[in-house]
């Protein structure tokens, strides 16, 4: 009725060698610089992450050449534009 507990363990364990190869074929790829990169021209990006507490998140996100500050968690909140590096000196 049940099957032998050696097929089980052998399946378990090619399984866990599988994952196992993956994982390292991605190390090296990123390690390589084959893993995925965001394409040149790309206008939207999360620069930095904050985790303020377990809900809440502070986001730079850069949009072009402006930087944005965004409170996550509940209810999302837009903080503001961050002033130029050029305009602030």
């Amino acid at each position: 009725m049940f099957p032998d507990p050696t097929i089980s363990l052998t399946a378990v364990a090619a399984l866990a060698v599988v994952l196992g190869l993956i994982w390292l074929a991605a190390r090296a790829a990123r390690a390589g610089g084959w893993g995925a990169s965001a394409p040149a021209g790309r206008m939207l990006a999360v620069e930095e992450v904050l985790a303020l507490d377990a809900r809440r998140r502070l986001c730079l996100i850069r949009c072009g050449e402006r930087r944005l500050l965004v409170l996550t968690g509940g209810d999302t909140v837009l903080l503001g534009w961050l002033a130029d590096q050029d305009r602030a000196s």
